[in-house]
Order: C-alpha cells, then sequence, then structure tokens
C-alpha cells in the first residue's frame, strides 16, 4: 500500500484512486480530502469508471453508501468497483450453483436489511429503501426496486435476477452501477452479471445461465 494519503492513476480499463485509510483520523477526514482531489478534474469522471482501492475494514456499511453516494452524485461515476487490498481470496463463497440458500416468502420492505452468506431467493418485491447483501446469487421473484449486492464477499460469478430489474443500486462482488436516469425498464425478467469491469443486464432466457 502506498504511503500517500490518496493516489489517483489512469489506466486502459478506466481510473483508480487509492485511498490510504491508515493516514486519516476517521472517514469524514478522508471523505474530504477525496472530494478535494477529485474536485480537481470533476468533468473527466462523468460517465466514467472509477476503482477505489482501500483497507475496507476501516469503512462500515453506512458509510460505504455515503460513499457510493457521492461519487455517484457529485461526481456522475458510471460504475465503481471496490477492491480491498486486506481481502484473502480464500474467504470467497463459491457455492452459487449450489449450496447454502435463504428462502424469504414475503417482500422486503423499505429499511429492512436482508444479509445472507450464500444465495438468497425473495418470493416477493424489493421495495425502494431495502437492502439484500448476499455472499451468492440474488433472485427476486417480483419487483426488484431496493439496493442489492451479490457476491460480497468477491465472486465475481455472482448473478441477480428479478422479474423487474428496477433497483437503486445494483452490485456484484466489488462492481457496483445504478439504474438509468429515465428510470425505463423493460417488464420482462432480467438477469445482471459482471462483464468485463462492468454490470450488464440482459434478458433471462431460459437455461443460458445454469
Amino acid at each position: 500500500m502506498v504511503t500517500d494519503r490518496i493516489v489517483l492513476k489512469g489506466n486502459r480499463e478506466g481510473l483508480n484512486v487509492v485511498i490510504n485509510m491508515h493516514v486519516f483520523k476517521n472517514f469524514e477526514e478522508m471523505l474530504e480530502a477525496l472530494v478535494k482531489k477529485l474536485s480537481r478534474g470533476k468533468k473527466f469522471y462523468k460517465g466514467a469508471t472509477l476503482k477505489v482501492t482501500t483497507q475496507l475494514r476501516y469503512i462500515n456499511d453506512k458509510e460505504l453508501r455515503i460513499l457510493k453516494n457521492v461519487l455517484f452524485d457529485e461526481f456522475l461515476i458510471r460504475d465503481c468497483i471496490f477492491e480491498d487490498v486486506d481481502e484473502k481470496k480464500d474467504k470467497i463463497f463459491r457455492g452459487i450453483y449450489e449450496g447454502r440458500t435463504k428462502f424469504l416468502r414475503r417482500s422486503v420492505r423499505s429499511g429492512q436489511v436482508i444479509d445472507y452468506s450464500g444465495n438468497v431467493v425473495i418470493v416477493g418485491d424489493v421495495n425502494p429503501g431495502a437492502e439484500i447483501y448476499a455472499a451468492g446469487n440474488i433472485i427476486i421473484l417480483g419487483t426488484l426496486k431496493g439496493y442489492v449486492h451479490a457476491g460480497i464477499t468477491g465472486n465475481t460469478n455472482a448473478i441477480i435476477a428479478a422479474f423487474k430489474m428496477q433497483p437503486q443500486i445494483l452490485q456484484i462482488a466489488n462492481v457496483m452501477t445504478r439504474s438509468p436516469d429515465d428510470g425505463m425498464r423493460p417488464t420482462y425478467p432480467e438477469v445482471a452479471k459482471i462483464k468485463g469491469n462492468s454490470i450488464i443486464v440482459e434478458p433471462y432466457l431460459p437455461n443460458k445461465f445454469i
């Protein structure tokens, strides 16, 4: 890890901001420094993919959401990838085709949080303001309008599927994206997955994702 507080790098895949959390007193000080750093070239970030490399153990879930919102709303980042410099690959949940699965036969309301160390299947809707976290896949047999994060332990093969895909924020492993501003989404089932360094959403086709 570099000793500088914040380092911004550019490469063929996009932009990478490296944050050394060890040199900051708290999250608020880091965020202030990051905004100041990025503001110097604000116009260059619109529609870009940004990878954030840092020690994620020093940032809690609430602070991570604040950081994501700043990057999306103030700098108009299209996709955001989070890379944990301390992450150990042997902790990645790989049972996305079989294994632990949590079934919920109800809708998830605003303010409710579901966090599970396997796959999550919801027979119902995920309303705006609801949050779903899963180490494996997330399958919604209804309308998805909340925040969902599949592959939270780093599995980039995880998918998110829903009868109607209208999420506030969609994240798989360390790659994150938002719904288009126009809010226009198809009414047929769709599946989201990682391709390259971005999340793509495709129509669900039987047997394609088996």
